[in-house]
């Protein structure tokens, strides 16, 4: 069998649903409209959050991350998966597809961390009320967010290095829609098991351990809460939970559901329609929660959109 190293591999075939042509036309406008979504809800959760000095907080300003980084994991495959739609050129340069991957696992894995860092933000402002303000500073925030972003993204441009560097054999045809790093592993005849044990320790950091903290944190609020004596008074602590806790729920659950449901020996079409919707879909959903969940941001975003009109 020919091998072909990085030299030889000039571009990937992005496979996608190349053998369902309505299926594609019928998935071209749902997913521009997702992402079209995507991006004035996230953008206006960004803008809501840095324009209303009432929003200069822990929480919203994790949560502005949060929305930066939705905006960065959906347009790092969309735009192209969307043109690819309409077109039987469904090829990515090798480059290109390098990128793509490394951005990819970087703001997906940042997202696991910030998700957990805003679990614990959660926490204090239940639990430790008075003691907040000092235990959550924005030096600590800044730090937070910081080691988040920079631990993904090196993580991440280890992991892409280690994966592209490696030999292709024969074809380069990728069964995704994207340069999902399984998928590209696939397509190589070197040996895989350094880039595997990569993925099995970043797996082990970005997914049980967030979560269990998520889990813990959420189980002291909970038992806070309870112990406060008026409903309206733990109606009111829930509330400031609430939306974050909805966003985890959607986040781990389709992954759960990806990844931990048994695979079946032959790739089904409705398995991969979900994975596309759940990559639009999820950072579609997460400023609609917040706005329906949340009285302070829509609120701040009336007092935004009156003031804009009043300088008209």
């Amino acid at each position: 069998m020919e091998t072909l190293n990085r030299t030889g591999v000039p571009e990937f075939f992005l496979k996608g649903f190349s053998a369902y042509p309505a299926l594609e036309h019928l998935l071209f406008p749902l997913c521009s409209a997702m992402y079209l979504v995507t991006l004035l809800g996230n953008t206006a959760i960004v803008a809501v959050s840095v324009l209303d000095v009432h929003l200069h907080t822990p929480m919203y300003f994790f949560l502005s991350n949060l929305s930066i980084l939705d905006i960065c994991y959906t347009s790092s495959f969309t735009p192209l998966m969307l043109v690819h739609f309409l077109s039987t050129q469904k090829t990515i340069s090798f480059t290109g597809c390098a990128v793509q991957m490394c951005l990819s696992l970087s703001t997906g894995s940042t997202e696991c961390l910030l998700l957990a860092i805003m679990a614990y933000d959660r926490y204090l402002a239940i639990c430790w009320p008075l003691q907040y303000p000092v235990l959550m500073s924005r030096q600590l925030c800044l730090l937070l967010v910081g080691a988040a972003w920079t631990f993904s993204l090196l993580k991440s441009v280890t992991e892409t290095v280690i994966a592209m560097r490696l030999p292709f054999c024969g074809h380069y045809v990728i069964s995704h829609f994207t340069c999902e790093i399984l998928a590209v592993l696939k397509l190589a005849c070197g040996d895989t098991s350094v880039s595997e044990a990569f993925l099995l320790a970043g797996s082990i950091l970005l997914l049980p351990m967030p979560l269990t903290l998520i889990c813990l944190s959420y189980t002291l609020i909970l038992v806070t809460i309870l112990r406060v004596p008026s409903s309206a008074g733990r109606r009111k602590a829930f509330s400031t939970c609430s939306a974050h806790l909805a966003v985890v729920v959607l986040f781990y659950g389709a992954i759960i559901y990806m990844y931990m449901k048994p695979k079946s020996k032959e790739a089904h079409v409705s398995d991969e329609v979900f994975t596309v919707l759940y990559a639009v879909v999820t950072p579609m959903l997460n400023p609609v929660i917040y706005s329906l969940r949340n009285k302070e941001v829509k609120e701040a975003a009336k007092k935004v959109w009156s003031r804009s009109w009043s300088f008209k």
